[in-house]
C-alpha cells in the first residue's frame, strides 16, 4: 500500500512540477500592416441640396469628373461639405473652416459647390477650388441660374471654368 501511496505521491510532484515550469510564450500575434495614410492631393465634396436635386445631382457629376492638372485623381468624399464642417464643428463659409475641413480630410485641395436660392426660382451655385495649405481659394466661380433646368444644363461649363488651367 505504500508503494501505491509512493507512486501516487510522486505522480502528484511530478504533475504539480509540470505545472510549475513556465509555459513557452504564446506566438506573437501577427500584425497587420498600418492602413494607409491619405495621400490624395484633391478631395471632392459632394453637394446637397433638397431644394434643387436635379441640380446637386448634375453638379456632383460634374465635380466627380473634374480633372485638374497637377493634382492627380481625386478622392470623392462620402459626405458633403456641410457634413464635414458640423462633424469639426465649423460652419462657417470661411477660410478657416475650409481649412479645418481640409485637414480633417488629410487633403491638400478641395473642390466643392454651394447651391442657394437666389429667389424664388432662382438658383446661385458656386464652386471652389480651395488650397489647404495656401488657406485660400485657388478659384472660383458662381452664377445665378434662371432655373433649375438651366443650373443642370450649365453646371458642367461652371465646374470647368474653375478647374482648367
Amino acid at each position: 500500500m505504500a508503494s501505491h501511496r509512493g507512486r501516487f505521491g510522486a505522480l502528484t510532484i511530478a504533475a504539480l512540477s509540470a505545472c510549475a515550469h513556465p509555459q513557452p510564450a504564446a506566438p506573437a500575434p501577427v500584425s497587420s500592416p498600418a492602413p494607409p495614410v491619405n495621400t490624395a492631393k484633391l478631395v471632392v465634396l459632394l453637394a446637397e441640396s433638397p431644394t434643387f436635386p436635379k441640380a446637386a445631382q448634375a453638379t456632383n457629376d460634374s465635380l466627380v469628373h473634374a480633372q485638374i492638372d497637377g493634382l492627380g485623381a481625386a478622392q470623392v468624399s462620402k459626405v458633403s461639405l456641410e457634413v464635414v464642417q458640423l462633424a469639426i464643428e465649423c460652419v462657417e463659409p470661411s477660410v478657416t473652416c475650409y481649412e479645418a475641413v481640409g485637414r480633417s480630410l488629410a487633403a491638400k485641395d478641395l473642390l466643392f459647390a454651394q447651391i442657394a436660392a437666389a429667389s424664388r426660382r432662382q438658383l446661385k451655385v458656386t464652386i471652389t477650388l480651395f488650397d489647404v495649405d495656401a488657406k485660400t481659394p485657388k478659384t472660383k466661380a458662381e452664377k445665378i441660374f434662371a432655373s433649375e433646368d438651366e443650373a443642370t444644363a450649365g453646371i458642367a461649363e461652371l465646374v470647368a471654368e474653375v478647374t482648367r488651367p
